[in-house]
């Protein structure tokens, strides 16, 4: 399941409709366009490869680990493989470990990434099981990669700025602040932090 542009633009205008500073917002910087991540095994992987570093750093390191395990980096050829040769690769020990978490989880079974649980803060709790894998990651992957409609990443710095310049803020709000102004818009949540990073993203002259 994905979040379609119309379901996008649906919630948006729901959201609204209680909210005026988000019409306001569609006003000056349109709507945002989906963002869709295959759900499984391979992007919490380059979850975990992206983390700290660039867009263009992960890119390349992913490539050599697909030069080394083959396409999609499989959790057991990952498995196989000793420090020095994922070293080589670009993987830190830190990264290596939470790697290998991941792809032991996915092994035995005890993490079903293709049939994690319906409710959120239960599917939530399954993939921080992750080393490395914190709330913040694991409710980006359950918007991007299963389209679930009312995720929060509340902590989420660009967030925290962008809500507070949509609803006129004299100041950031907490991570708690931007949490309660949120509850207002259940169940589209999911929708105003693609708007939030959409408006983060986009100057209006």
């Amino acid at each position: 399941m994905v979040i379609t542009a119309e379901q996008l633009r649906s919630s948006l205008d729901n959201i609204a409709l209680v909210e005026p500073a988000f019409a306001a917002a569609i006003g000056r910087v349109g709507y945002p366009l989906p963002r869709v991540r295959e759900p499984g095994y391979e992007t919490l992987l380059r979850t975990i490869v992206g983390q700290q570093v660039s867009v263009a750093a992960a890119a390349a390191v992913w490539r050599k680990l697909e030069a080394e395990l083959g396409e999609g980096c499989a959790p057991q050829a990952l498995m196989a493989r000793n420090f020095d040769t994922l070293r080589a690769c670009g993987l830190s020990r830190q990264k290596q470990g939470y790697a290998r978490s991941l792809a032991e989880l996915v092994v035995s079974g005890a993490l079903d990434l293709h049939n994690l649980p319906a409710d959120d803060e239960e599917a939530i709790a399954q993939l921080v099981q992750v080393k490395g894998i914190g709330r913040w990651s694991a409710e980006i992957y359950l918007l991007f990669a299963e389209g679930r409609p009312d995720i929060w990443p509340a902590g989420d710095l660009a967030v925290q700025i962008e809500i507070g310049r949509i609803l006129g803020l004299s100041e950031r709000p907490s991570e708690k602040l931007t949490r309660e102004l949120a509850e207002r818009w259940r169940p589209y949540r999911g929708a105003a932090a693609i708007m939030a990073w959409h408006h983060y993203n986009t100057e209006v002259l």
